[in-house]
């Protein structure tokens, strides 16, 4: 009997340190530190005379542009400006009309094959460069008078921002121009477990070369950096914290504390009844 009431007791005790060890670990996991969450936490003392200048960004390979030439003659410049025709369907009969303009994909070594003009290299230079290339390239093949212009436009530029973030994916921008805070923003934001000081940057510049860069979102010096603004293709990883880590560890393992819990309190509770 002396036996049996003591097996009870530690019963009793070990069930109720599993439910106490239990409580521990999910309060701990529900603490955080608060003190890295904020952005920009010294901008009061930065110097952001560096960063007074407009961004340009370059003509990449694997880069999609439309151009389009204008002048005083539309017959003169018809011949640079390529369409791509689009069928439409009225009263059951398809038929083919001018649509969109035909985009040239920048091939890797930064050239593109423009009409009657042929191969043109593109590859690193601004949007104001490249159109300035094309007009000289093509004032040779109209009258003087024409006076042609060039309008270069980026499409399909995108990045992507993966980790932590209420909204991963690969996003389009269409001004040309984004920087980190206006990607995080197109992501939702970083979730509570996204470490700010440790944003990872994967670039890949015109030859191919990948680099890794890290940021640090805490500090306002970011806005002086060369990558605030974002590339084509760039990619933002968010690394999840500790606090992310001890609850995945903690979600995996519930369930299988909770039972064994019950368990252990189930068969206190028959013991104590029977031999009360």
């Amino acid at each position: 009997m002396i036996i049996i009431q003591t097996m009870t007791m530690n019963l009793k005790r070990l069930a109720l340190g599993s439910v106490a060890a239990i409580m521990s670990v999910l309060f701990l996991a529900s603490c955080g530190s608060t003190k890295d969450v904020a952005y920009f936490q010294n901008s009061r003392s930065i110097d952001l005379s560096q960063s007074q200048y407009l961004y340009d960004a370059r003509i990449m390979p694997k880069d999609q542009l439309t151009i389009t030439v204008s002048c005083i003659n539309d017959e003169a410049a018809a011949p640079f400006n390529m369409t791509v025709p689009t069928s439409s369907t009225t009263n059951s009969h398809s038929t083919n009309s001018q649509g969109m303009l035909h985009t040239y994909l920048v091939d890797n070594q930064g050239n593109i094959s423009f009409p009657i003009i042929g191969t043109i290299h593109l590859g690193g230079l601004t949007k104001a460069e490249a159109e300035q290339l094309v007009q000289s390239k093509i004032k040779p093949y109209m009258a003087e008078e024409e006076r042609p212009i060039v309008t270069v436009r980026m499409t399909g530029y995108q990045i992507s921002v993966i980790g932590e973030v209420s909204r991963p994916g690969t996003f389009t921008v269409s001004r040309e121009k984004i920087t980190v805070l206006e990607a995080l923003a197109q992501a939702g934001d970083l979730t509570i477990y996204g470490v700010r000081n440790n944003v990872q940057l994967i670039r890949e510049d015109a030859n191919g070369q990948k680099s890794i860069h890290f940021l640090d979102l805490n500090d306002a010096n970011l806005i002086n950096s060369p990558y605030y603004y974002l590339q084509q293709n760039d990619v933002l990883y968010i690394t999840p914290n500790k606090v992310k880590a001890q609850n995945s560890s903690v979600g995996s393992m519930t369930t299988l504390w909770f039972s064994a819990t019950s368990i252990l309190i189930s068969l206190t509770s028959l013991l104590y009844n029977i031999l009360r």
